[in-house]
């Protein structure tokens, strides 16, 4: 008997703009939600974050006139969910995270992503840009739980234990962030 092994996937070209931005996160939730992952759970929730901020990092700092950015969802039998984010500029790579000061607007988006997501990096995007990846475990196999009809566990994902920051940079974002009706 063959084993089947499957692996979700889910490409958007998008334009390198705040809306396009906005439109990412928007995608990533709908498809989340076909992969029978609905908008309310962890996977969701943290995955929506971590596109928003990789999205809005690639209009802010990967942008070229002219030319948008790339979103890809991969769900494969490792039990991960990879989000992509590829943009025309491989000049600008992403920082080193930092400490934000308590007054600074700007300069948490990567702790977020960095306390939401297994792990996160880049990779060069031929034939100029970059990839900004991050991988969020799942809480079970997905391939198993789609194939048997059972609905995926609301498990919580887990970021760097013990990493102050990323968790009061996380909560700060949750705090501020519209509820939902």
């Amino acid at each position: 008997m063959k084993s089947e092994i499957s692996t979700r996937h889910f490409s958007q070209l998008l334009s390198a703009t705040p809306r396009g931005a906005r439109l990412a996160r928007l995608l990533a939730v709908q498809q989340l939600t076909e992969w029978d992952w609905p908008p309310s759970c962890e996977v969701s929730e943290s995955a929506a974050l971590v596109v928003a901020e990789l999205a809005a990092n690639a209009v802010a700092h990967g942008r070229v006139k002219g030319r948008g950015f790339r979103l890809t969802l991969t769900v494969g039998a490792s039990d991960t969910l990879r989000i992509e984010v590829a943009d025309p500029r491989g000049d600008r790579r992403p920082l080193a995270l930092r400490t934000a000061s308590p007054t600074d607007e700007t300069g948490r988006g990567l702790l977020l992503v960095d306390a939401l997501t297994a792990r996160w990096g880049t990779e060069p995007w031929p034939p100029s840009g970059k990839v900004v990846w991050a991988e969020i475990g799942l809480p079970h196999p997905v391939l198993a739980a789609s194939a048997s009809g059972a609905q995926p566990s609301r498990g919580h994902v887990h970021g760097t234990p013990g990493d102050s920051q990323a968790e009061a940079a996380t909560a700060h974002v949750r705090e501020k962030a519209p509820s939902r009706p």
